[in-house]
């Protein structure tokens, strides 16, 4: 059960910035964290049949999108960028979201492959961090991926420079209809510069928010052997 100790409502001021009351009532937002306990004796020795586990629950109490996980990278400046993506496929090789080959995020990882994901779900107290290297998978898989997609999802990935500026939105919906007239009677191939990367997991961990902010971190390490090793982390 989540219990908050403050409800805060904001408030402005009268030309709509936050009231200066808002802004110190920030420091009063908090919950207690009273979860399941989560140690290394009850992980599962493979990270990614635990992570199935902690996904699974997900799937079941999670209205929206509890395929959603927070994507970062950083290119080779050192400059770091986050963003939600979907998680759509993963198995003991690693995860699998999907993208335009030319966006932002796919620069950054073609610069500088080694990205972090995290999934959070705060109804359920969780968290899970996976850091890794991203690499593209086989156009085979991404097209399996494109082809299961619906006919307005396949059309957006042709319509849309991702990442580019574009002088309205009213320009990005005639280029939708170029492509609805292009594909009619066609059907509509996967773009070249669309498809899947692969996250591939060097180190892995979950969170289980608990009481006093005592949360359980167990951590999941790869050697080069490709044996995993679980340690406990402070919390």
């Amino acid at each position: 059960m989540l219990r908050y100790f403050k409800r805060w409502i904001p408030a402005r001021d009268d030309v709509g910035r936050p009231a200066q009351a808002v802004k110190q009532g920030i420091a009063m937002l908090r919950r207690e964290y009273d979860g399941k306990p989560f140690d290394e004796t009850s992980a599962d020795p493979d990270p990614f049949t635990q992570f199935e586990s902690w996904f699974g629950d997900a799937v079941k109490h999670i209205g929206q999108d509890p395929n959603a996980m927070i994507l970062a990278t950083a290119d080779k400046e050192g400059q770091p960028t986050s963003r939600t993506v979907l998680l759509k496929g993963f198995d003991e090789e690693g995860f699998v979201f999907y993208t335009n080959y030319n966006s932002r995020k796919a620069k950054s990882i073609e610069e500088n492959p080694r990205v972090s994901l995290t999934f959070y779900w705060p109804d359920l107290m969780r968290q899970i961090q996976v850091h890794g290297t991203a690499e593209k998978v086989p156009p085979e898989i991404s097209d399996e991926y494109f082809n299961s997609r619906p006919d307005g999802s396949k059309l957006g990935a042709w319509a849309s420079d991702q990442s580019s500026p574009i002088s309205s939105r009213y320009a990005l919906e005639e280029q939708l209809k170029q492509y609805e007239e292009t594909f009619r009677d066609t059907g509509i191939p996967r773009p070249p510069h669309w498809g899947g990367y692969r996250v591939v997991p060097f180190r892995i961990e979950f969170w289980q928010g608990r009481l006093n902010r005592l949360h359980d971190r167990i951590s999941y390490r790869n050697e080069e052997n490709g044996r995993w090793i679980i340690e406990r982390l402070s919390p």
